[in-house]
């Protein structure tokens, strides 16, 4: 099976932190951000393409084209930043079957990575919350299958399933539909906007993420060094 980790983007929000280093290689207890999701990649993960942009070229020198698990890695590159489902379709020609597909800067867990590579159909790991604030809300049906998933700007917060960190199981219908913009925007298409086309033909199981952790501005490597300490 193939993964396909989007790691393109500038971090702006990490301030200074990325002006030299791209955010995929901040370092947590002294690994890359990128090798922690690559050590938590499932066994069956037998190739890896990485979509790079900003700085690419060091996530490149970084890692080489080989694991250690043995794992090959492609890149491909993302010469205009025109959002998540932009970055997909800079690899749509290397996709096989179905693959992983996850942000370069959200640490999820192996075995949440797992429950979602396992599913029989698609599925998008989403996380029970009190509060959805700035994440995207999924909307499930009585099948429990995703319906919609609804950005910021459209849903009106409280408790739900969060979207919050486009960690998806996917097959290469996704290609057969269009990529759709994302709310607000007419230059970056959304991957959850364009996948959710799909979810009156494919079935979309959404999977409850035990622990994720979002790296989106500088304190939040600290806060990520003490989960993953405490996780051990």
């Amino acid at each position: 099976m193939q993964a396909v980790i989007l790691a393109a983007g500038r971090g702006t929000r990490m301030g200074a932190l990325t002006e030299d280093t791209p955010k995929p290689l901040l370092r947590i207890n002294g690994r890359p951000i990128l090798e922690h999701i690559l050590d938590a990649l499932p066994d069956e993960i037998d190739e890896v393409i990485i979509v790079v942009g900003y700085l690419g070229s060091l996530i490149q020198k970084h890692f080489g084209g080989l694991y250690k698990k043995g794992t090959r890695i492609l890149y491909v590159e993302q010469n205009v930043l025109n959002g998540t489902a932009g970055a997909l379709w800079s690899a749509k020609d290397l996709l096989k079957d179905k693959f992983l597909v996850m942000n370069g800067d959200d640490i999820c867990r192996a075995d949440d990575m797992q429950a979602c590579a396992s599913s029989p159909d698609w599925a998008l790991l989403v996380q029970d919350v009190e509060e959805v604030g700035s994440s995207s809300l999924v909307v499930v049906d009585e099948r429990g299958c995703v319906t919609d998933i609804l950005e910021k700007e459209v849903h009106k917060g409280g408790t739900g399933l969060a979207n919050t960190a486009n960690f998806f199981l996917l097959d290469t219908r996704v290609f057969s539909y269009n990529p759709v913009y994302r709310p607000g925007s007419n230059t970056e298409f959304g991957l959850p906007q364009t996948v959710v086309q799909a979810a009156k033909d494919i079935p979309i199981h959404p999977i409850e993420a035990h622990s994720l952790i979002r790296i989106t501005e500088p304190e939040d490597l600290q806060k990520a060094q003490e989960i993953l300490t405490n996780q051990g």
